[in-house]
């Protein structure tokens, strides 16, 4: 069970809202692939052992089709929904993003996101399709649809386009972020425009990409800190002012993650991690729209 001596930490966004620093996400193993009337009941039951473990920062989108599970979730999940920190993406319905906020809140059974974010750039044709599609985001949001707005996925030309005609500044950028992927050009880009960054996939080092060199250190710190490269690699990102979001269908290894809210690692394991990272290349995501050692 979570360690209540030990809260998951927040990051204070730019807008001055706050986003708990782990989060659970319904995506990946949860994609849905078949028809999303199909409710996926391990999904549900997935999300209620998250929230009775302390987990208050759930994370869906409309491409996952997991929206209606989610939403039963919290629902059934016995947690106050202002406890809750909860987060939806558009990709699908883009061109209307304000009948897919509401579609989405519809399954979700909300009245209001805490965080909307558009999925991926890689659709748009044009800097003024990017630039229409946020003038809607910030549309959303003064509607109070959302209490905060983003994206996913966007590189610094995608960023820097849109803050061309901005009005608000996204809150959080969410990419792919790992050892073997550490994107320090765009994270420099967040740095300067005051964009929190959030990671999805961030155990890929230690899961998918393994054998590679950060492997004996991590476990170095495995037997250091008494705990799993997972949670370190959790703490990683933390450590970075990076919001990583992880999921599991076992209630034991959510409930060890939780352990990455325990421990810090030192400047110097940072620095390290870092740098054996850099010896490896891996994107587990969207890959399709890059070079195969872009490391953008």
């Amino acid at each position: 069970m979570a360690n209540i001596h030990t809260p998951i930490p927040s990051l204070k966004l730019n807008d001055g809202t706050s986003m708990p620093m782990l989060g659970y996400g319904t995506g990946t193993a949860w994609y849905k692939k078949g028809e999303e009337s199909r409710i996926d009941q391990a999904l549900v039951d997935g999300v209620k052992t998250a929230i009775k473990l302390e987990y208050t920062h759930l994370d869906g989108a409309e491409i996952y089709k997991t929206e209606p599970e989610l939403g039963t979730a919290i629902k059934e999940g016995g947690v106050p929904r202002e406890k809750l920190y909860v987060v939806s993406k558009v990709q699908t319905n883009v061109s209307n993003i304000q009948e897919a906020i509401k579609e989405s809140l519809r399954k979700l059974q909300l009245d209001q996101l805490d965080l909307y974010l558009i999925h991926s750039p890689f659709w748009a044709n044009s800097d003024e399709e990017l630039q229409k599609a946020w003038a809607d985001m910030e549309t959303v949001q003064a509607a109070g649809l959302t209490k905060s707005i983003g994206v996913s996925n966007f590189l610094p030309k995608h960023l820097t386009a849109i803050l061309k005609t901005a009005k608000v500044v996204p809150a959080t950028n969410q990419i792919e972020f790992h050892p073997y992927l550490q994107h320090p050009e765009l994270l420099a880009f967040h740095k300067e425009h005051g964009i929190a960054t959030t990671a999805y996939a961030p155990l890929t080092a230690v899961t998918r990409a393994t054998p590679g060199p950060v492997d004996d250190y991590m476990a170095s710190l495995e037997k250091k800190y008494a705990v799993t490269a997972a949670e370190i690699s959790l703490r990683w990102c933390i450590d970075q002012d990076v919001v990583p979001i992880t999921t599991s269908s076992k209630e034991q290894r959510l409930s060890d993650y939780l352990r990455a809210a325990t421990f810090k690692l030192t400047p110097k394991e940072i620095r390290e991690i870092n740098e054996l990272g850099q010896k490896k290349h891996y994107r587990a995501f969207w890959a399709k729209y890059f070079d195969e050692n872009d490391r953008s």
